[in-house]
This record gives C-alpha cells, sequence and structure tokens, in this order.
C-alpha cells in the first residue's frame, strides 16, 4: 500500500519495475515486451522519472512517461 490517506492510498505489485532505459537505450519493441511481460506477471508499479535518460542523445528526458 503507498500512501495512508484511505481516498488517496492505493495497491502496488510488492516488485516495481525500474525505467529508466525504456524508450531510450531499450527500444520501442523491446520496451513494450518487457512492459508487457510485467504486466502479465502481475505488475502494477512502475518506477519512472521525467529527467531519465536527458544525457542520451537526442532526447530530453521524458520518454519512459511517453512510451
Amino acid at each position: 500500500t503507498i500512501g495512508q490517506n484511505p481516498d488517496t492510498q492505493r495497491e502496488v505489485s510488492v516488485l516495481g519495475l525500474g525505467a529508466m532505459r525504456v524508450g531510450t537505450a531499450t527500444d520501442e519493441a523491446t520496451s513494450y515486451a518487457i512492459l508487457d511481460r510485467y504486466v502479465e506477471a502481475g505488475g502494477t508499479f512502475i518506477d519512472t522519472a521525467n529527467n531519465y535518460a536527458f544525457w542520451v542523445n537526442g532526447t530530453q528526458g521524458g520518454e519512459s512517461e511517453q512510451l
């Protein structure tokens, strides 16, 4: 359970998926395959940050969220 307020708390999977390379260093097709397998395994919590991979050529951050 994330949060303490009953009105806003959420139940999430025990294991989270780190998405730092999703949509940048990991191509779109592979990223979707990873996400699909994660959801099929019961995953519901994905760690993203809109500053991930801003240093990769041609990116500005936010790619993992956009994908």
